[in-house]
């Protein structure tokens, strides 16, 4: 049968996706697509002007196009404004691993985000994908709500120290703890990264119980929960770069902090539900 709408929980199709990112993209002002190799050095200043440091050098963009990977770039005009860059990982054809994407921090609040994010979806499924993963670091607020409440990926694993020591400006001497997300592709989201089916745990009504929240002078406090809880919240710092420019130990609490309340929870069978007023909510198996 022709003619009738697609259902709001049916699979997302490689038209569907290829929708999702155009639309994306007339919605920011911008074209994505894969860069080409006359293009990777612009995207190499980007990042490490962003970083401090390379992130991923031209040379390996080029290798990493060349293999067949995900190298693509945001444009405004003519000026390259977001880079976003992936290759394939284990079960090979069934995910894409997105190791980097960044948008320029004079772009404004305009969904390059999102667009880019779209076209890699759209990217992944055309080649029989079925889930992409990236890692983030979890005291990024703006970070998890982007992927947590607007793309409602899964958080697959609490990574202590993942990276080890980073040299770049923004990482140096915080540690690496990340959490990995996982994006089933197959989950419908529109052009602005909202669910089309929103999800919604299973402990829907039951008041959280803090495991951490924030002390008088913003530092991290630990509490016992209630014994009996299935719906546990983490606060994060709302702001954790200018926290850490100001005053780097309280940072590191932070960083401390949050681990000792996540990670032994996320091994022990504890899923993340989402993320709403800077807080972490996790749900008991």
């Amino acid at each position: 049968m022709t003619g009738q709408p697609t259902p709001a929980s049916a699979p997302v199709t490689v038209s569907d996706a290829a929708q999702d990112a155009a639309e994306a993209a007339d919605r920011a002002g911008v074209t994505v697509r894969e860069l080409d190799t006359g293009e990777v050095n612009d995207a190499a200043a980007l990042l490490e002007s962003m970083w401090g440091s390379g992130v991923v050098e031209a040379p390996m963009m080029v290798a990493l196009r060349h293999a067949g990977a995900y190298v693509a770039g945001a444009f405004a005009e003519a000026s390259l404004i977001g880079v976003c860059v992936g290759y394939f990982s284990q079960p090979l054809g069934t995910a894409l691993h997105s190791h980097v994407a960044a948008v320029a921090p004079d772009s404004g609040r305009r969904g390059i985000g999102i667009a880019l994010k779209m076209h890699q979806r759209a990217w992944a499924l055309a080649r029989g994908l079925e889930r992409i993963t990236w890692t983030f670091d979890p005291l990024v607020a703006r970070n998890a709500a982007f992927n947590l409440t607007r793309l409602q990926v899964d958080i697959a694993e609490y990574l202590v120290d993942f990276y080890g020591d980073m040299p770049d400006t923004v990482n140096a001497g915080q540690g690496s703890d990340r959490m990995l997300a996982s994006w089933n592709l197959s989950r419908r989201v529109d052009a602005v990264g909202h669910p089309r089916v929103p999800g919604k745990p299973a402990t829907e009504g039951e008041q959280a119980s803090a495991l951490l929240t924030t002390g008088v002078h913003g530092e991290p406090v630990p509490l016992v929960p209630v014994a009996t809880t299935r719906l546990a919240s983490v606060s994060v710092p709302p702001d954790i770069a200018r926290l850490r420019a100001q005053d780097p130990a309280l940072g590191t609490a932070w960083r401390l902090a949050v681990r000792d309340a996540v990670a032994p929870r996320l091994s022990h069978g504890w899923t993340v539900v989402g993320f709403d007023d800077n807080r972490y909510l996790l749900e008991a198996s």
